[in-house]
């Protein structure tokens, strides 16, 4: 008796934690909810629109050959200026040997795109000197925006808007030696060929930072300081890059897209729900339960990281809709199996998830490992369906493990299997399970129980 009291009292207590885990699977639903109703969702091109632009890198006199190499530090230069233009998950492809294909999702000033690509940020620090005729000219000093660490925009004692910048090593040493030289006398900065301000310096300036100020014009407005800054720390492009093709993609195209992919998700959710509960009856009506908490846990999780949803990304995303119920069908066959053999529905439960968890792993891991190889290796299309793909899978671990198992023992752990059907089972396919009566109860610690 008091072994029974026991293991009823431990039975209690994992109960007990049962309904605890039910209660935060309600919370992170509920959060998940709110997440999804509150915060937009970033689509990408295919979807909301935007412009595609095809650039053809052009040779200079500083580099007379366009090779895989120039090539990538131009796709390079280029990313960093479209995400310094605030647009999320742009697209840079290489298009042959020397072409680019630029996509800009969500952008209406397709003509200040243009225009920031094939800006240079050229930065140029000069001192003073005479032309023959005894006029004052600017002479170059050999520092240059190449010793840049970098920039920011911030405000002078005054409140003006001014670029700060902060040299590298190099570029430290160069800016000391030059403001030593030029003691009591002006420096002036160039960007673009512009002159921007000349400070006259009063000691040499040592640690490798210096201001760009408005000077006598009134000072920076806040948007020229921040397309200077943004210019400055994407840097110049390694050769130049004419645009040979611009077209647009419109957001009607994509609202049919994204009510196209709404319906064939509902389609797809609907026909797996259905053969759930069809063949595997109150299990089913679980696993399709668990499939709800798993779609909006997962959509939330693409809104929170934010992942751009593409076609291809909502193609990866329905797909791990039906790949979330695999888990559930091991796990189910498991237990009806255990079920089959005459235990009892805890014991019956708790079997088939332990026994299929191996599978689940298995199969979960070498998706991901998939997932990973596409995204690494892929395009941006491809980019977008891997980790769709990859979230939905360790989601649909989640949903299959945590919450199809919690829903499960809260419903069927606590009694008897009396109605075989709810299972899918008949009463003939249940045989009686192998019964230890032993009444000594120093036995009671092996597992044998009368």
């Amino acid at each position: 008796d008091r072994i029974r009291k026991r293991l009823f009292g431990g039975f209690l207590l994992i109960m007990k934690n049962k309904i605890i885990l039910f209660w935060i699977i309600v919370a992170i639903t509920i959060a998940s909810i709110a997440v999804i109703h509150f915060k937009p969702a970033s689509l990408g091109l295919d979807l909301v629109g935007g412009a595609r632009l095809v650039l053809e890198a052009v040779p200079s006199s500083d580099v007379k050959k366009i090779t895989p190499e120039v090539m990538d530090s131009l796709q390079y230069a280029i990313e960093n200026r479209i995400n310094a233009l605030g647009v999320g998950e742009t697209v840079v492809q290489k298009v042959g040997d020397k072409r680019l294909m630029v996509e800009i999702p969500n952008i209406t000033d397709t003509k200040k795109a243009k225009e920031f690509l094939g800006e240079t940020a050229q930065l140029e620090f000069k001192e003073p000197g005479q032309t023959i005729d005894g006029y004052q000219e600017w002479l170059p000093t050999g520092l240059t925006g190449k010793d840049l660490k970098k920039a920011a925009a911030s405000t002078s004692a005054t409140g003006e808007w001014i670029v700060s910048l902060e040299f590298n090593a190099e570029g430290s040493k160069k800016f000391a030696d030059l403001t030593r030289r030029l003691v009591g006398k002006p420096m002036a900065i160039f960007f673009n060929g512009k002159l921007q301000s000349a400070p006259r310096i009063n000691e040499e300036i040592v640690g490798g930072r210096a201001q760009i100020s408005g000077g006598a014009d009134g000072g920076f407005e806040y948007s020229e300081v921040k397309n200077m800054v943004d210019l400055l720390n994407a840097g110049a492009l390694p050769v130049g890059a004419n645009i040979i093709e611009e077209n647009s993609v419109g957001p009607s195209l994509g609202a049919d897209s994204i009510q196209k992919s709404e319906f064939a998700g509902l389609i797809g959710i609907s026909l797996v729900m259905l053969f759930m509960i069809f063949y595997y009856r109150a299990p089913g009506v679980i696993a399709s339960i668990a499939l709800c908490v798993y779609s909006v846990i997962v959509f939330a999780i693409f809104k929170i990281i934010p992942v751009t949803l593409t076609l291809a990304g909502i193609a990866g995303f329905i797909l791990s809709i039906g790949m979330a119920v695999d888990a559930n069908i091991l796990i189910f066959e498991r237990t009806k199996e255990e079920l089959k053999t005459g235990r009892s529905l805890f014991t019956a439960i708790n079997s088939g998830f332990d026994r299929a968890f191996t599978s689940i792993f298995d199969s979960n891991m070498s998706t991901i490992i998939t997932c990973l190889i596409l995204y690494l290796l892929g395009t941006g299309t491809v980019k977008g369906f891997a980790l769709t793909l990859a979230i939905g899978v360790l989601v649909s671990m989640f949903s299959a493990i945590t919450v199809t198992k919690n829903l499960m023992h809260l419903l069927f752990g606590t009694g008897e299997l009396k109605h075989p059907g709810l299972f899918g089972l008949r009463a003939s396919d249940i045989n009686k399970s192998y019964t230890a009566v032993e009444t000594r109860k120093e036995k009671a610690k092996f597992g044998v129980l009368n």
